[in-house]
């Protein structure tokens, strides 16, 4: 009800996980999730206060008690440039891994058959390094950035997917088997030994690693935690859904004493390159 004056970049998520049992009976709880996304730690809590004053109000429009519980939280994520610029360095060694064509036909089969509007496969290029973006739209969530508040960080991404995929998909989880993510996960690791390396044995990088995150980022703007001492893990969340699907998953853990590949184990040839079977209907 009040998105309209919300800030656009903003983004809020929710699912009612409970509501109610039976529809001509009012329920006695009811329950709903949300996600309060924002860009900077101001933006974070104000959202979060938001939020908490419109569950009030719902609350005593309706002659209800409402309680809430915080699952968990995830910082804006500010990274370290110096450390970035001799990753960089690094990436520019190591270089894109050497697609066969088979892996090459085999993206852009993918692409092709998820409706993707670039089917031009694996990367044979590599993306500039650049700065963040001055004015951004939106971005991920991850406890990586509370990380990146306490001691200088970086992320490093490597080439194991298939690019232009939707995210979230079955479809971006494909590559995973095949010979793409393991070249891509080797040059990512090199990356990673040799950038570590560096920190090792550059004094100057230490240096100049620890004045970024003394001087420019941590300058105006210190970490601001949202979970406090009583907040405990959800651990309790997932129980259900795993009690039931892990027996099933189980029967896919790879073995690697009796399969040289996880491709082997499946019973499946790489690269598969069918078309997608066409979907129809009908009536009887």
């Amino acid at each position: 009800m009040r998105r309209e004056h919300l800030r656009p970049e903003q983004r809020s998520h929710y699912v009612i996980t409970d509501g109610g049992d039976q529809p001509n009976v009012v329920p006695s709880a009811a329950r709903v999730w949300y996600y309060f996304r924002e860009q900077d730690f101001k933006g974070i809590a104000r959202n979060f206060e938001i939020g908490n004053t419109m569950a009030g109000a719902a609350a005593a429009m309706t002659d209800t008690k409402v309680s809430r519980r915080i699952l968990g939280t995830a910082a804006p994520r500010h990274f370290n440039r110096p450390m970035a610029e001799a990753a960089y360095e690094n990436i520019r060694l190591v270089g894109l891994p050497n697609w066969t064509k088979d892996e090459q036909a085999f993206a852009r089969l993918v692409q092709k058959n998820v409706g993707a509007e670039k089917q031009e496969g694996l990367a044979t290029k590599l993306d500039k390094l650049e700065p963040p973006l001055p004015e951004p739209k939106s971005g991920g969530s991850d406890d990586i950035g509370d990380v990146s508040w306490v001691v200088p960080t970086i992320t490093i991404v490597y080439p194991s997917n298939i690019p232009e995929l939707p995210g979230h998909n079955w479809s971006n989880a494909i590559a995973m088997a095949t010979p793409i993510a393991h070249k891509g996960v080797v040059a990512g690791a090199k990356v990673v030994a040799m950038t570590t390396l560096d920190l090792l044995t550059r004094p100057k990088l230490r240096r100049a690693a620890k004045d970024y995150f003394a001087e420019v980022q941590t300058k105006n703007q210190k970490y601001q935690p949202v979970l406090s001492a009583s907040d405990k893990p959800p651990i309790e969340i997932n129980r259900e859904i795993m009690a039931r699907f892990k027996p099933e998953l189980s029967k896919y853990f790879y073995d690697p004493s009796r399969y040289p590949t996880y491709l082997d184990q499946l019973g499946i040839t790489f690269p598969t390159l069918g078309e997608a079977p066409a979907t129809t209907a009908g009536t009887d």
